[in-house]
Order: C-alpha cells, then structure tokens, then sequence
C-alpha cells in the first residue's frame, strides 16, 4: 500500500454534482499513509453539499478495493467554497460567490425564501451576507428583527447582522415610513455602494434579495458583479409562472447562470385535520422548470409559523431549526449551493477583486 496508489483509487471517485473526480478537482488533500494507516481529506466545494455521504462511501469503496481495509482508513470531510469569476466582471474582494434571488412578480415570498435559505447556508457553517436590492420596498430588516441604522467607518458602511447573517438594505437607512422615489440612475448608485462600500469581509456566499420584475436592479447587479447564478421564486399559479419566464429569460440574456426554480406556497397543510390542500395549484415550478431546462430545487409550503416568524424578526429557521419547514429551506439552501459549485467549477478566472 502506498500513497500513489490511494491517489489512483481516489481518481476513479467523482463528485455526483461536478461529474469530475476528485483529484482532478483538487478536493484529496493532506493525504497520510502512516504503516498501514491512511488519512486524507476530502475539501467538499460547499458546507451545504447534499451528497457528502455518498462521497465519503465512494472514496471507501474505491480504496478497499485496491487493497487499503476499511478499518484503516480516515476521512475528514472539509469544505472550501471556490470563488467564481468572469472575465471582464470585477469580484468582491473576500467574496466567494453572489447568487441573486429573483421573481417575475411581487407577492411570491420572495424575500422569506432569500432570508431563511441564508440563514440555512450559515447553520452549514458557511459564512453568508444578505443583500437587499430591492430600494423602493425594502422587507429584509424588518425579517432580521433590526432596522437600527448601521455605523460608517472611514467611509464604509459596516454592515448589520443578526442570525450569523451580515446584512444591508436601504429599510436601515431611511425611516420606516419614508418612500424612497428614486429613478433608475439613483437606484443604480446605490446598490453598487452596497456591493463596493459596505465591509463585508469574508464571506463564502452573498445572497442578493433582488426586487420583483426585470428592470435597473437586476441590471445593475448582473452587470456590475459575477454571479454565480440566479434563483427564481415562483408560486404555482399561472399568472407568477408566466412571469417567471420573464426571469429565466432574463438571466439568461445576461449570461448568468441559472440554478434552479423554487415554488414557494405550494401547498397547505391543515394543522387541525393535517388535510392537504393545493390552494395556489400545485406542480407548475416543477413543470416550467422542466420546459425551460433549469433545475427544480424544491416545493416549500404555506405555513403560519414562517408568515408570524417573519413579521417579528424571528425567522423559522434560526428561531426553530428542527421545525419540518425548516429542515425543507435546508435541503432547498444545499440545492443551490451545489448548483452554484457546478456553475463556479466550470467558470472562467474572476478579475481582480476591489
């Protein structure tokens, strides 16, 4: 049993996501072979990563056949969120990857998924910031349970944070009941300041709450930063599903990836008699996921617990994260995160960060 030998096992194991073996993604490292005793670890592209067990048994299976016992082998199961880029695009420094969140119309709960599905990546232990961009009617400080204004430093703005979750939003910077009438230039000013002046630090994804529609916001940020991709939150009904179309199209005439179709509000349960009913219909986010060729990430359904949660600044899944809705915005938060490593694995070299 030697080292090299271990190497050639392990590159016969590939990430079910990334369809590339493991040595050729740089995931083995710090591989030991002490006697007849092996050690490595496997750097999984995300924290979030819904297949590590199947991983970790692949790389067992793979080295017991070539010899190695299975007794004598150990697996730490790490993680490194790689940075994405795109030539011509300029990063955030210390920023690994911005996925915005979007919807063709308003009313879809947008924001309570943006919110709760970073909440689910930090409970990972990945580091996460929460961008609001949406300037006219900003809800995510209101979710987060602080609208106190932030405090500057040398002309930066340190950014609020509650739940583990950095955060930004204009809902922090002006009253609550000010309308903020702003035309598109202004509106564009702004959430560059958000992305270039605010200190973010380090963080392994930057969830960007974009308002309803295609108009100067999403513009703005998919021309301003790489996205690692976008999401779309649609409920089940005909008229949100025909303007998530819009959506899709609109990502994908900016060139930014897509990760996938959410359907919020898909169904309820009865909390008396635990009947299901389809208010809203059911199946469409699956369906025009299919037609357009974009990944489904999951069905989340109307709850009382997440309306009330998000109302008060206690949203479900920091305040009751072994709540059944909770643990569904974990597996849809682990759906992006691996959508958006296979988006990143196969992104050209970011240009400098700034």
């Amino acid at each position: 049993m030697n080292i090299e030998k271990a190497k050639q096992a392990l590159s016969k194991v590939k990430d079910p996501e990334l369809n590339q073996d493991l040595i050729t993604l740089n995931m083995v490292r710090d591989i030991k072979l002490d006697g007849d005793k092996l050690s490595f670890t496997v750097m999984l592209t995300t924290p979030a990563c819904p297949l590590k067990g199947i991983i970790e048994d692949d790389c067992k299976k793979a080295l017991t056949e070539v010899g190695f016992k299975s007794e004598n082998i150990k697996i730490n199961m790490g993680s490194e969120v790689r940075k994405h880029g795109v030539q011509g695009k300029e990063s955030l420094s210390g920023v690994n990857q911005i996925i915005a969140v979007s919807s063709g119309k308003g009313g879809v709960g947008k924001t309570t998924v943006a919110v709760n599905t970073a909440i689910a990546l930090s409970q990972t232990g990945a580091k996460v910031g929460l961008l609001d961009a949406d300037i006219t009617g900003p809800n995510v400080p209101i979710m987060m349970g602080d609208q106190e204004a932030p405090k500057v430093e040398n002309a930066k703005i340190i950014p609020k944070e509650s739940y583990g979750i950095k955060y930004i939003s204009m809902g922090v910077l002006v009253p609550p009941d000010q309308p903020v009438v702003w035309r598109g230039p202004m509106l564009d000013g702004v959430i560059k300041q958000f992305l270039r002046d605010v200190i973010w630090g380090e963080l392994d994804y930057l969830i960007v709450d974009l308002p309803p529609g295609t108009g100067d916001a999403q513009l703005t940020i998919c021309q301003a930063v790489p996205l690692a991709g976008g999401v779309i939150v649609t409920t089940p009904q005909d008229v949100a599903l025909l303007d998530s179309k819009k959506s899709v199209n609109m990502f994908k005439q900016m060139r930014v990836p897509i990760l996938g179709v959410i359907e919020n509000m898909s169904y309820f349960i009865c909390p008396k008699c635990n009947e299901k009913s389809e208010i809203f219909s059911c199946g469409g986010g699956e369906k025009i996921a299919k037609n357009l060729s974009v990944p489904f990430l999951g069905r989340i359904p109307i709850e009382l617990d997440v309306r009330i949660g998000g109302d008060s600044g206690k949203p479900i899944t920091a305040i009751n994260p072994n709540h059944p809705i909770s643990k569904v915005f974990k597996e849809v938060a682990s759906q992006i995160a691996a959508s958006a490593s296979v988006t990143t694995i196969g992104a050209k070299q970011p240009a400098a960060s700034v």
